[in-house]
């Protein structure tokens, strides 16, 4: 193999940065769990049927955090629930990540300011990546903030380069 071929990429070989090839990954590939706990969740459910597919974008749903990587809280948090729902983000393996959908879990949304049981937000439970609004967000919302994730992957780096 001559240095021609290889400048052309004719010589068959790939040169990427680990950092991009582990992201191109893991955002070609998220397996959310789904936390649904109100009317979001319908919608939530509605984005996993057959109508919009997300299995072609690599989104597959699995009902265990140990095999999941991405949290999908959907609906009205209550403080009887927000231990649960720290403990299944803690079962999950790291890198994780957790799209809040919805007034509800985003803020406590209509039953916040009527309610001494609702949490203001899951954001004061676990960290949220991504912020979908809306009282249900539609299904496209939903894929829009997956789409959003998957960007925030592609621009992560996974090893940090050393100061000297």
């Amino acid at each position: 193999m001559d240095n021609n071929e290889l400048k052309t990429g004719q010589g068959k070989i790939v040169v990427t940065q680990l950092d991009d090839l582990i992201n191109w990954a893991r955002l070609s590939s998220l397996w959310p769990m789904g936390f649904g706990l109100a009317c979001c969740a319908i919608e939530m459910m509605a984005t996993n049927a057959s109508g919009y597919d997300l299995d072609r974008m690599g989104v597959f749903p699995r009902p265990s955090p140990r095999q999941s990587d991405v949290m999908i809280v959907s609906g009205t948090v209550t403080f009887k629930m927000a231990d649960r729902i720290r403990r299944l983000y803690e079962q999950m393996a790291e890198p994780r990540y957790v799209i809040s959908m919805g007034s509800c879990s985003n803020c406590g949304g209509p039953y916040w300011e009527h309610g001494y049981h609702v949490v203001k937000g899951v954001d004061k439970i676990i960290p949220v990546d991504i912020y979908i609004p809306g009282c249900p967000p539609r299904p496209e919302a939903l894929i829009g903030g997956i789409l959003s994730l998957q960007e925030k992957i592609r621009t992560e780096t996974l090893f940090p380069a050393k100061k000297t």
